[in-house]
């Protein structure tokens, strides 16, 4: 198996656990030391917005994912794999707790190093997403 395809299989792993709500074995997909960027342009007032580094860190961002988005799609539909990086393209639906939703295709960025995920980085449509954390 390439390298390639060998962090590739990480990043489905990491899916898989998250879509079947199994926190341990998406944590066991992180190295120790990984930096999580949510989506690139969200504000402050986006509970999942900004910079995480560390495990610990990450599994709170899984925790306000969970308290603050109800996806009723998440779909990553290709990878593309080359190096040490893997992009997930793919696309998602999901209603806050103020009841609004965001519609939106995702490009999300991993970084593997040693059979696990170092680094994270997701562009999306921020300004739908913004908007879906801003009361009426």
């Amino acid at each position: 198996m390439t390298q390639e395809a060998q962090n590739t299989k990480v990043v489905q792993d990491a899916f898989a656990a998250f879509t079947q709500g199994d926190t341990q074995a998406l944590l066991a997909c992180f190295a120790d030391d990984i930096v999580w960027n949510a989506v690139y342009g969200t504000g402050p007032h986006v509970p999942t917005s900004g910079e995480r580094r560390g495990k610990a860190a990450v599994a709170e961002f899984f925790r306000q994912v969970a308290a603050n988005v109800n996806f009723s799609t998440f779909e990553p539909k290709e990878f593309v794999a080359t190096g040490d990086k893997v992009v997930a393209l793919g696309h998602y639906t999901a209603t806050t707790p103020l009841g609004k939703s965001f519609d939106a295709d995702f490009a999300m960025v991993f970084t593997a190093r040693n059979g696990k995920l170092v680094g994270f980085q997701e562009f999306s449509d921020s300004a739908a997403i913004n908007a879906a954390f801003v009361a009426a």
